[in-house]
């Protein structure tokens, strides 16, 4: 059971108080969550409100470290001032485009003898397996370039930021945030046995997630249930909290926490962290752990979420829902679901266990008790198994869980986020394909809809893709079969680490050369905004939610986020396929603006609102992206960079999914615009918006702005909103991109 509590309560001494007498006023006792008190001990700013943060380490991996390292460099990056951890566990199939990929990788160790910096291996460990056994502090915060950054189970607060975000740390600057919302995540009970910790993150993700009820908060974990969960399930729920769209999360930290740290000789990092003897939450989760059952989410989010039981008990009726909506988002292409029920059971085409999330040494220990003696099959049915690091491989490879595993037809595959992204084990056509990963968006496994592919993950839990497993591929819950879990000691071999991972933090070579493949190209040149704006929607979209999976797809694309202009061809491809080529008819004519030439389409909008012969010298001209509520899922920088390569100057909606997204943009220098709730948007591609005296309101801090959009039909207004903005972002979006921004300081030095 999942309660959510809108008001806020104080926890007093441990236990949950509502208002009373003599108790501090909630600015004052928030200052004692767990939360706060580690942010205010990273904060340099004088503001309350505000937060200005510097970080302990970055985590970045090797689609988007290229990026960063290349932006960082043009704007004077000498030497990396903390440690940052560059892994290499997505581009590691190496299976598109020849060299390129391992030329990234190249390319990442000579940045890392560089600049002095930590280099990860292909295939050594995930992101974030790698960050708890190496990288994670009691008290300390980490930046990664993911979304899934989530260590507060370990006592570190992690962020996941786009690259953009990382760049400032490296160039000795900070992440700026509004003094967050904190929400408590109260725990009671134990779950029962077939519960595992997806089980419990998909419950909280489809209670929290439509409604926005964590949006941009933090997230504590306490209370008396915390002690009844192993590590690994900690990790295992904090790492999806990512998907509720909040912004952190923090746990107290315990016996069992000081175990990982010692077992990983890391005991000095180690502490209690508690909060203070009065602490102060905005609101508050109460999760009975014993209530809770095991889970399925079907596509397209971690959201849409069911019990097992409950989807069992009616396949047809929620199968066909699910079927519809595919349908409706891709009418051109056939997707089918109803047609895994056969005589009542819902038949799954694939398991995976892998990442971050999945490829825990409890979860892989676990699922292996459940095969142990059974079969996989000979069928349709295939289960792959990706642990999460080397040593967690060669632990259950010693304590004789990988030999169970390779018995019952399963395949162990080594650590890789591939499978998490589509990058690995792409389902077949219309397969039907049960994960223990992170995310289920559209095409999020892989398959092209523009080719006439579509498949369906569903989310679940390591346990009960091990029971579906053993029961031939027919969907069967965990907690429906009898088995006696498999508990071992994780046995952590640091020598693995010691002999593959370039230790290279304080040890900076100036005269290192970096190494560069064809691929790896700098990034194009970006302009300076100027006095007016004039932009063309080249993409229109009115679906609730657009993740950054359909911004710029992941898979094969992943291979390409070396080169600007070749993976802005990308860009919308799967979700709007004509706007790539929209958008880059739209910079065309703004270069041939540039260059004096008359572009009577640029004149004939600028005609009906003003001097077209005047405006065309001091109005920019480029596309914009209209969408209802677009940035859900990943933290990748390239769903905005991709915009700004093909000359996106803006983006309108009505919220940002997330900050971080809202953050990408407004550091590759595209405007965030908001407008109202009951504005209706009832524009097309082709129409534009025209923002008169843009640069002066921003610099400014004009956050209400009036705007007017161009049709064919008429000139009609619209109230444009820029919230938020602090005095650097502001400085940031006139100059054209952070980049710009970099360059023009440097240039006043």
């Amino acid at each position: 059971m999942i309660e959510l509590i809108k008001d806020g309560v104080y926890l007093v001494d441990g236990k949950i108080v509502n208002r009373g007498d003599n108790l501090p006023s909630p600015d004052a006792a928030r200052e004692e969550t767990i939360a706060y008190q580690i942010m205010r001990k990273h904060n340099v700013s004088d503001d309350q409100k505000k937060f200005r943060i510097k970080f302990d380490a970055m985590m970045s991996h090797d689609i988007t470290y290229v990026g960063i390292i290349q932006t960082a460099r043009a704007s004077g990056l000498e030497e990396f001032p903390l440690p940052y951890a560059m892994t290499n566990c997505h581009n590691s199939l190496c299976a598109v485009g020849g060299t390129i990929n391992e030329d990234d990788h190249v390319f990442g160790l000579s940045a890392a003898k560089k600049y002095g910096g930590i280099y990860v291996p292909a295939n050594q460990a995930v992101i974030h397996q790698y960050a708890r056994e190496a990288m994670v502090k009691c008290g300390g915060m980490i930046l990664g370039s993911d979304s899934h950054t989530r260590y507060g189970s370990l006592g570190t607060m992690g962020v996941g930021e786009g690259g953009g975000e990382l760049v400032k740390q490296l160039l000795h600057n900070t992440w700026d945030v509004a003094a967050p919302e904190v929400v408590l995540i109260w725990l009671e009970g134990a779950p029962k046995r077939g519960v595992g910790p997806h089980d419990i993150a998909i419950s909280l993700v489809k209670a929290v997630f439509a409604n926005g009820f964590v949006k941009n908060k933090v997230l504590e974990f306490a209370g008396p249930g915390v002690k009844n969960l192993p590590i690994d399930y900690r990790n295992g729920i904090d790492i999806m909290t990512t998907e509720t769209t909040c912004l952190s999360s923090i746990w107290v930290t315990d016996d069992i926490v000081k175990a990982h740290y010692v077992a990983h000789g890391k005991a000095a990092d180690y502490k209690e962290l508690t909060p203070g003897k009065v602490a102060y939450y905005d609101s508050m989760i109460r999760i009975d752990l014993s209530t809770e059952e095991a889970m399925i989410a079907l596509p397209f989010h971690p959201s849409n979420a069911f019990t097992i039981k409950e989807l069992c008990a009616n396949p047809k009726e929620i199968m066909a829902a699910v079927e519809a909506e595919g349908q409706k988002k891709f009418p051109n292409v056939g997707f089918n679901l109803t047609d895994k029920v056969v005589d009542g059971k819902v038949l799954c085409d694939q398991g995976i266990i892998a990442g971050c999330s999945g490829g825990t040494f409890d979860n892989i220990c676990e699922a292996s008790s459940i095969l142990k003696g059974a079969s996989t099959g000979n069928g349709y049915f295939s289960l792959s198994v990706y642990p999460q690091s080397t040593p967690v491989y060669m632990s259950i490879y010693r304590n004789g869980v990988a030999a169970d595993l390779l018995e019952c037809g399963a395949i162990l595959k080594p650590a890789f986020c591939g499978p998490c992204f589509g990058a690995g084990d792409v389902p077949s056509n219309n397969g039907l394909s049960i994960r223990h990963t992170t995310r289920n968006f559209p095409n999020r496994e892989g398959s092209k809809p523009g080719q006439g592919q579509i498949s369906a993950v569903a989310l679940m839990d390591a346990r009960s893709i091990a029971a579906t497993a053993a029961n031939g591929g027919v969907l069967t819950a965990a907690t429906e079969i009898d088995y006696t879990p498999r508990h071992e000691e994780y046995v952590f071999d640091s020598s693995i680490y010691a002999k593959r991972v370039y230790q290279g933090y304080g040890k900076a070579d100036a005269k290192a050369e970096l190494k560069f493949g064809p691929n790896i190209k700098d990034w194009p040149k970006m302009h300076q905004m100027q006095d007016n704006m004039l932009v063309e929607l080249a993409a229109v979209i009115h679906d609730a939610v657009t993740t950054t999976d359909e911004l710029i797809p992941s898979g094969e694309t992943s291979s390409y986020r070396s080169n600007p202009l070749k993976l802005s061809e990308f860009a919308l491809s799967r979700r709007c396929p004509e706007y790539v080529g929209k958008s880059k008819a739209i910079k065309a004519e703004d270069a041939e603006r540039r260059e004096g030439k008359p572009c009577d389409k640029i004149m004939n909008a600028l005609a009906k609102v003003g001097n077209a012969a005047e405006l065309v010298k001091v109005t920019s001209f480029g596309s914009c992206v209209f969408a209802n509520k677009p940035g859900d899922g990943s933290a990748r920088e390239q769903a905005a960079s991709c915009q700004k390569v093909l000359g996106g100057d803006a983006n309108i909606c009505y919220e940002y999914a997330t900050k971080r997204y809202r953050s990408n943009c407004i550091n590759w220098g595209i405007i965030p615009f908001t407008i109202d709730p009951e504005t209706e948007f009832n524009y097309n591609e082709g129409d534009f918006v025209f923002v008169p005296g843009l640069r002066k309101a921003i610099l400014d801090g004009v956050e209400d702005i009036m705007g007017k959009v161009i049709t064919a039909n008429g000139v009609h207004d619209i109230q444009l909103h820029v919230k938020g903005l602090t005095n650097e972002e502001k400085e940031i979006l006139s100059e054209g991109c952070l980049m710009n921004f970099y360059a023009a300081q440097n240039r006043k030095k």
